[in-house]
């Protein structure tokens, strides 16, 4: 059994040469087979792939939440021999051409998802360097080592710049400051201006910024969030280098023509159509959003003009005004392991599939094991870490570890990990969320069970495997939707001291809100998804990165961050992550979702016939058919961009 502790990974480059070498000497062995098949190749192929995969990811995962000096040294000594080994089988021109050959002779004899598992195969090995000189190949894979050492670096930066940061505050800086939250920043022993502590942690950040009543505290943690790690606005100039070489020596004019090939989208262009459109239909009513914050702060506040730091301050108190509801109110209400077992017996009651809490030991004490039960029989694992800690990344993700196929007969079961950073509890204060991340918990738990509930039997193309990347938010945007349903809500909405379920009137006001200033929040997210797209098609240098930053804002922003926020420095989707030409993604699954979402609607919540369809389809197919297709074969129609301006209240 794997121990998940720093010291048990230690040796993992060693063990990871080793594992490497085997392979190697494996795919020379079948490489030598006179006939080969897709049971004799393509198979074994695969779980060579599956060894690497099942060993890599606890070393991976320890290092985003345990990170330490030694997690770090580990992922460095292992990140160039995984690197080398992807990119030399990558270029493996034996490997392509029995790849190809095994297409053509058998093609018509192959079930969809080996064909698919094919098409997939060989389009990457071309896009890995086969056809390429010898030298291209070498620089290719030169090109791809450097990138992963930078990706690691951009998001190394950025975690030691938030573990630096803190502000010290007095009494006076937290007036009006929810209890539990002042508990949380409440430093022991201290002197009179120094009596709260806040950090550039999520829950911390988020904390001060909604009920920080100091504009200039404020104003002081939004530039430390915003100016951290400016030494990755270097390694930003470096990464779009060595992308746009990659992408050319491929045949592709940019790193956004590249990032396509492996998409949904088609062209450059219907992407760039896809966002502005969504911009121009938004931000008539982002202006209104915007001019009616700022009445509201002229009613009782004199400041000179409305700024970015002011933004989710005031945007919480008019929240309070207009809808009579405070997040602190509900938090209570939600608290994290009383809303995860709710959550869970929702997706029972949706799917039809159980989850079952296990002991195992974890990496922290507070890491919760769920086993997944489909008609009594064990169907997969999941594995939540939700509290924040100073060593765990910021943010929130799903990874998946093992893949499910079947051998022989015998099926290897999905697991995954989701990992959030809600607020940790203490000895005297529960872990309680806000609706916001009760909405995140359900979109984690979207791209969990689009991993788990697969039922492909190939690898490469079981659960998320295979996904077009401008897609895999898919089902996690869906399941968003569901956290706004009065019914869904009256599950597991309860308070943790009384048991008192939320009231339906409560309920209601939280669901009026959902559309609080929304088109403010499509423009942001526009904002990023261009300025990443725009960035990757022509590579510049550090000021011309900002450029093009302030250029998107001018035509698409409605309010103008200070000159100092270097918001692309953290942005570790498309820097640290796997977003690069492709944050568009967030909104181009959405449209999907909405769409999807609305099936649901005018079908019942839980209807079971619709509820199968979705989940034997879009969560049971996996990668082994393109989600475009899925999506019509559950909806019956094409996806409708308006579906999402209609369900986010920007159209009518």
């Amino acid at each position: 059994m794997i121990k998940f502790s720093a010291e048990y990974f230690e040796n993992s480059a060693v063990s990871l040469q080793e594992i490497v070498d085997e392979n190697i000497k494996c795919i020379e062995q079948l490489l030598l087979l006179k006939y080969k098949t897709y049971e004799n190749f393509v198979v074994p192929y695969q779980l060579l792939g599956e060894n690497i995969n099942n060993f890599i990811t606890p070393v991976y995962h320890l290092d985003s939440v345990c990170n330490s000096e030694i997690t770090q040294k580990v992922y460095d000594d292992c990140l160039p021999i995984i690197s080398l080994y992807h990119s030399k089988l990558s270029q493996n021109d034996n490997i392509y051409s029995a790849f190809k050959d095994i297409q053509y002779k058998y093609k018509i004899t192959l079930n969809i998802e080996q064909n698919k598992v094919l098409e997939n195969e060989i389009r990457d090995f071309k896009l890995g360097g086969c056809e390429l000189s010898v030298e291209l190949k070498k620089e290719l894979e030169e090109l791809d080592l450097k990138l992963s050492k930078l990706a690691k670096k951009f998001s190394q930066n950025l975690l030691d710049a938030t573990n630096s940061w803190e502000m010290f505050c007095s009494e006076d800086d937290v007036v009006g400051m929810p209890n539990d939250e002042k508990e949380r920043a409440k430093i022991s022993t201290y002197d009179d201006d120094k009596q709260y502590r806040f950090t550039l942690h999520m829950p911390s950040y988020m904390a001060y910024m909604t009920y920080g009543c100091s504009r200039e505290k404020r104003e002081e943690i939004y530039k430390g969030y915003s100016t951290r790690a400016p030494e990755n606005g270097k390694l930003i100039e470096e990464i779009l280098l060595l992308k746009d070489r990659k992408a050319k020596i491929l045949g592709f004019d940019n790193f956004s023509q590249y990032s396509l090939s492996t998409k949904m989208a088609n062209q450059e262009s219907e992407v760039l159509d896809f966002l502005k459109n969504i911009a121009l239909k938004s931000k008539e009513k982002a202006i209104e959003e915007l001019d009616e914050l700022k009445t509201f702060v002229n009613k009782f506040d004199v400041i000179d003009e409305l700024k970015s730091y002011d933004l989710t301050y005031y945007s919480h108190k008019l929240k309070e005004e207009k809808y009579s509801i405070d997040d602190e109110f509900y938090k209570p209400y939600f608290k994290t392991d009383i809303t995860l077992k709710g959550v869970l017996d929702f997706l029972n009651q949706l799917f039809r599939i159980e989850f079952r809490e296990i002991k195992e030991d974890t990496w922290n004490d507070k890491v919760l094991v769920y086993e997944l039960y489909e008609d009594n029989v064990i169907s997969g694992k999941i594995y939540f870490d939700l509290e924040s800690r100073d060593e765990k990344k910021g943010g929130a993700w799903m990874h998946n570890w093992h893949n499910r196929y079947v051998l022989n007969g015998k099926i290897q079961l999905p697991t995954a990990f989701v990992v959030c950073n809600f607020s940790p509890s203490t000895d005297t204060t529960p872990s309680l969320l806000t609706h916001n991340e009760v909405t995140t918990l359900f979109h984690e738990l979207g791209h969990a069970i689009h991993h788990l509930f697969t039922k492909v039997d190939e690898p490469f193309v079981s659960g998320i495997n295979g996904v077009t990347w401008d897609t895999v938010e898919f089902p996690s945007q869906f399941l968003e939707y569901f956290a706004y349903e009065k019914e869904i809500l009256k599950m597991f909405a309860k308070h943790h001291k009384t048991g008192e379920v939320l009231s339906v009137q409560d309920i209601d006001k939280l669901i009026e809100t959902r559309n609080f200033q929304s088109a403010l929040a499509t423009l942001r997210q526009v904002e990023f998804a261009l300025f990443d797209f725009m960035l990757y098609q022509k590579p510049t240098d550090e000021e011309g990165v900002h450029k093009l930053l302030d250029e998107i804002r001018e035509h698409y922003a409605v309010i103008m961050p200070p000159v100092y926020n270097k918001f692309q420095n953290g942005f570790s989707h498309i820097f640290g992550g796997g977003y690069s030409a492709g944050y568009y993604s967030y909104k181009w699954a959405e449209v999907l979702s909405a769409d999807a979402f609305y099936v649901f609607k005018e079908n019942g919540l839980f209807n079971k016939n619709i509820g199968d369809k979705f989940k034997n389809l879009v969560l049971g197919k996996g990668g082994s058919i393109d989600m475009n297709q899925l999506f019509f074969l559950f909806a019956d129609k094409k996806p409708d961009v308006d579906s999402l301006l209609k369900i986010d209240g920007i159209i009518s």
